[in-house]
């Protein structure tokens, strides 16, 4: 029986709350859809009348609606900008790093490793380079998110303390230092297109 229309938004998100639950505990391959659906207390035809597929309910688990890209873009100083937002704790941070995790428990699937890299691709590697000015925009943007992803990992996912007790203002000052590093362009002034789709990550 379908659903009152009242009730079809919350049973989406209901949904898809789970399914994101699923995704950050198992692998893409390990999660099912009955199970996905008994968690929602829904029936299972309703993640096909809601997102079509099994890909694409993974797809709109990555999805986000990050506005950062703009913040990013107005910062006075773009590294310390970035180096702040990594060592500070807030509500967005939990999303992000569940994505990550996401990302990393599906990374190695034949089938949502290709969801993975396109999502990456289009919603954070390129809107990132778009904030930058100057040649080899892609580039730059790359080596500073495998600092920021780097960070938020041995932080938040493996819980080490990588900082050695060090206060947060000089964790950020390092980490600025590292970030103005990646993001600075190739000092020969080459113009040379970087590889694309993730090929410098590879």
């Amino acid at each position: 029986m379908r659903p009152p229309t009242r009730n079809a938004a919350a049973t989406r998100e209901r949904l898809l709350e789970c399914a994101r639950k699923g995704f950050v505990q198992e692998s893409y391959d390990a999660v099912g859809l009955r199970e996905i659906a008994g968690a929602a207390g829904v029936d299972v035809a309703l993640i096909g009348r809601y997102f079509g597929s099994k890909e694409q309910l993974f797809r709109a688990a990555l999805a986000t609606e990050d506005n950062r890209w703009e913040e990013l873009a107005q910062a006075d100083d773009l590294p310390s900008y970035l180096a702040a937002m990594a060592v500070t704790d807030d509500s967005k941070d939990a999303e992000h790093v569940e994505r990550l995790l996401i990302m990393l428990r599906s990374a190695a699937s034949p089938t949502a490793s290709t969801i993975v890299r396109s999502t990456f691709q289009n919603e954070v590697l390129q809107p990132f380079a778009n904030v930058l000015t100057g040649p080899q925009a892609e580039r730059r943007a790359a080596m500073a998110l495998s600092v920021l992803m780097g960070t938020t990992i041995m932080r938040t996912i493996l819980r080490i303390d990588h900082d050695g007790g060090c206060e947060n203002d000089t964790l950020k000052e390092r980490l600025s230092g590292m970030l103005r590093i990646a993001l600075a362009p190739d000092e020969t002034g080459s113009d040379a297109s970087p590889p694309t789709r993730l090929e410098a990550l590879r």
